[in-house]
């Protein structure tokens, strides 16, 4: 069965850094076949792309709002991926989740306040 659990949120003042991490678990093929996305989910509001990666982590792609603030990697060694977000601002308080394909973990929250 494959399962992703993200980890890693919590509250941070605005300008602070946080990273968030997703283990995968269950793939049938090794996890570095499989790119990665994260998305991310304020209430009332529809779940908003921020960021993927490729399988082997050689590419990278970002949404305007976190470029230049959010990096994105993995350890296929660990079947583990990270949101590293710097200089966060109050708008990206929301939940934050792993995806692959239509397999989603249960999300993080990251709270931007001061």
């Amino acid at each position: 069965q494959v399962q992703l659990v993200e980890s890693g949120g919590g509250l941070v003042q605005p300008g602070g850094s946080l990273r968030v991490s997703c283990v995968a678990s269950g793939f049938t093929f090794t996890f570095s076949v499989y790119a990665m996305k994260w998305y991310r989910q304020v209430p009332g509001k529809e779940r908003e792309w921020v960021a993927s990666i490729s399988g082997d982590g050689a590419t990278a792609t970002y949404a305007v709002s976190v470029k230049g603030r959010f990096t994105i990697s993995r350890d296929n060694a660990k079947n583990t991926m990270y949101l590293q977000m710097n200089s966060l601002k109050p708008e990206d308080t929301a939940v934050y989740y792993c995806n692959r394909e239509t397999t989603w973990g249960r999300g993080t929250q990251v709270t931007v306040s001061s």
